[in-house]
């Protein structure tokens, strides 16, 4: 799908048909030509989640080039993930550059993640981890 940049426009514009859990999605591809793009927006659950996209796509490469993900909720940032190499950590070295942002120090506190790719599109993990935690907050309001 990273080789054809018109099967991922296809994604991401359906993404919200594939999860009745999206409220709506604003993402957008910007195509830079033929062969690259940006994905930039958001997709919302519900009035508690949201989930902020940046994607630069090299489709020569069929690759993500970079990528941000932010999870919000409410207002506030809960974790994110970012392609950018962390300092020196050999904690983070087996998923080098890929990371997760977590409580608490949010900004220094980093884990690996082994289900963030350049390689392949990341929006389904990261909509299904939303997901989870809808279930678990349904949950925890019922019992």
């Amino acid at each position: 799908m990273l080789h054809h940049i018109e099967a991922y426009e296809h994604y991401i514009y359906s993404i919200a048909e594939n999860y009745p859990e999206i409220n709506f999605s604003k993402l957008i591809v910007k195509r830079m030509g033929p062969h690259f793009a940006f994905v930039e927006g958001d997709i919302y659950f519900n009035e508690e989640y949201r989930l902020k996209v940046f994607e630069a796509v090299d489709f020569d490469l069929g690759r993500i080039e970079s990528y941000g993900y932010e999870i919000f909720k409410e207002d506030k940032k809960v974790y994110w993930y970012d392609s950018h190499p962390p300092p020196n950590d050999p904690s983070l070295a087996k998923t080098h550059p890929h990371h997760k942002h977590i409580s608490p120090d949010i900004k220094h506190h980093r884990i690996p993640t082994e289900d963030i790719k350049f390689d392949r599109p990341n929006l389904n993990f990261l909509i299904e981890e939303i997901i989870e935690k809808l279930k678990l907050s349904q949950h925890s309001e019922t019992t």
